[in-house]
């Protein structure tokens, strides 16, 4: 019996000085956990020591398989970064900074800037490019972030397609002109 009653208490002792210690290992964890700081929300570099892409540093690019699309029909664009930098230098490359704007004569029709985009950076050095496709469902943006099925359709008609950078307003492709028919 008395060896019964030693061997509960063992147990007992044994179990209160494991979760002390497992207690400590945890404590030491959280107070010795490393911090990380949220990537920024837009293409400044503050502190990396490496600067941000201008327009003298890469050239934007954009082209469709298509010279037309059918109304309520939708069209893919290939958006290219090409560098062409002498040093390295960041630059998001997100829909909301690396914006496609679809217009018909002065009237901008849609944007990909509409809607909010987690930052994506990106370090370009020599003989880097980046290459997305983005397609546009023939829609109107409008104002504020709504769910593309909710967004009218255009009519036929004659549009063009534009890839710019909003951080920097030097830094646009040329215009590629289509049809919705």
């Amino acid at each position: 019996m008395v060896l019964a009653v030693a061997f509960v208490v063992f147990c007992i002792y044994s179990l209160a000085r494991g979760a002390g210690a497992i207690s400590d290992v945890i404590r030491h964890d959280d107070l010795t956990a490393m911090s990380r700081n949220p990537v920024p929300s837009s293409a400044k570099s503050k502190g990396t020591g490496v600067p941000d892409c201008t327009a003298k540093d890469v050239k934007l690019e954009l082209a469709t398989g298509s010279q037309s699309v059918g109304v309520g029909g939708s069209m893919p664009f290939a958006m290219t970064i090409r560098y062409e930098g002498t040093s390295s230098c960041l630059i998001d490359a997100s829909n909301a900074s690396r914006i496609l704007t679809i217009t018909s004569g002065n009237d901008t029709v849609w944007t990909s800037k509409a809607c909010p985009a987690d930052p994506v950076m990106l370090l370009m050095s020599h003989g880097d490019k980046r290459v997305d496709t983005l397609t546009w469902n023939a829609n109107r943006t409008v104002d504020h972030c709504v769910d593309d099925a909710d967004l009218p359709k255009v009519d036929a008609g004659t549009y063009s397609a534009q890839l710019s950078l909003r951080d920097d307003p030097k830094a646009v492709s040329d215009k590629v002109p289509f049809l919705v028919q």
